[in-house]
């Protein structure tokens, strides 16, 4: 075991979620527990994980959640492995819970300059009806922003989206490429307006629009000629449009939603749910959600794209190529992960912040504010 990557998960402790202090040492090696000397308890070193206290073994469970990301009908492997449908579901369920956290841990908290943004819903067939899925990508690198789930497709399913593109995006220029949903206008303008602070009023503050935020409109319509497309500027101006398009954008050409659709084909592809006419149905939203966010995290953290390599010289040898993620290339990986690191990944719980009391704090209240704090 490696003491250096663990941590306390307990959520009392005032070492949790710190590396490397020295708190840990080894409870027991052949049942793989862990002790924290500042709070006395131990804990496996799967807990926090997806294999916590599952008596299956890893790689098994490890290869069904890769088969269910790539396509693969839940009859043929509860046939193929002789397990129960329902540890299927649940391993499925575990497994998008956990992807979920890692996102929101690792994508959702970062703070990205996106320049250009597209989204679009996707139809999915359930027992008993349909599903709505939202999903946003940032063009330059390709990322996977977040997806919302809705039996409706309404307002409120775009303002879900719109609020977890708002936590990541800077404060810079951005262009939103969106579908012709009347909704998506309304919500992005709601969700990027910040408050404007008045020291010394009451009352409810008021709210600034963020500056250089352009809104464009993919609208398209069959008619008997054909496919009618409709590009429509909503909010900004053209020169603005056209800087962010030719800056995120390799190949010139007119503004579009190509980037989401594709992503859109690769979910489609890959979730044995969302394939068009298929006699797969999902028989519970949770398991769309799921699915939304395991293959949201492989896309973002496993799948290399070829798109995104980069070419390396090696001198008079000629030069080859560098693969590379989303993550990779939006700069919050160092490294292609695997899907057994991605699985394993263990989401550190907030620091540890001291009771509230009344009076003044006592000495060891003040020691362990310095030490952990």
């Amino acid at each position: 075991m490696n003491l250096e990557r663990l941590f306390c998960p307990n959520i009392d402790c005032p070492a949790r979620g710190q590396i490397r202090k020295g708190n840990l040492t080894i409870h027991s090696q052949q049942e793989k527990r862990c002790h924290c000397k500042v709070c006395g308890q131990t804990f496996a070193i799967t807990k926090g994980t997806l294999f916590y206290r599952l008596r299956t073994d890893p790689k098994i469970v490890m290869c069904v959640i890769i088969l269910l990301a790539n396509g693969c009908p839940l009859p043929a492997i509860v046939k193929a492995f002789g397990r129960d449908e329902r540890t299927v579901k649940e391993w499925w369920r575990r497994a998008g819970t956990h992807c979920e956290a890692v996102h929101h841990h690792v994508v959702g908290q970062s703070q990205l300059d996106l320049q250009q943004v597209q989204a679009d819903e996707i139809k999915a067939k359930v027992q008993g009806g349909h599903l709505w899925l939202a999903m946003a990508i940032m063009v330059r690198t390709r990322l996977w922003l977040g997806g919302a789930v809705s039996p409706r497709r309404d307002l409120a399913l775009i303002q879900a989206l719109a609020d977890q593109i708002r936590a990541i995006a800077l404060c810079r220029p951005l262009l939103l490429a969106v579908a012709g949903l009347p909704s998506y206008v309304k919500a992005f303008q709601r969700a990027f307006r910040s408050r404007l602070l008045r020291p010394g009023k009451q009352g409810r503050p008021q709210l600034i629009a963020w500056p250089d935020i352009a809104i464009v409109q993919v609208m398209k319509r069959r008619r008997p000629t054909g496919l009618a497309i409709e590009r429509r500027i909503v909010q900004g101006c053209a020169h603005q449009v056209q800087r962010l398009h030719q800056l995120t954008q390799k190949v010139p050409g007119v503004i579009n939603t190509a980037y989401i659709e594709r992503l859109n084909a690769t979910f489609r592809s890959h979730l044995a749910w969302l394939t068009r006419r298929a006699r797969t149905l999902a028989q519970q939203p949770e398991t769309l959600t799921a699915g939304l966010f395991v293959l949201g995290c492989f896309y973002n953290f496993c799948d290399t794209h070829h798109s995104l390599r980069l070419r390396l010289s090696v001198g008079r040898y000629g030069h080859r190529w560098v693969q590379r993620t989303p993550a990779i290339a939006t700069g919050l990986t160092d490294h292609v992960w695997t899907v057994d690191e991605l699985l394993r990944y263990k989401v550190p719980p907030p620091r540890w912040s001291p009771p509230k009391r009344r009076g003044r704090p006592s000495k060891e209240t003040l020691q362990l504010v310095k030490r952990w704090c």
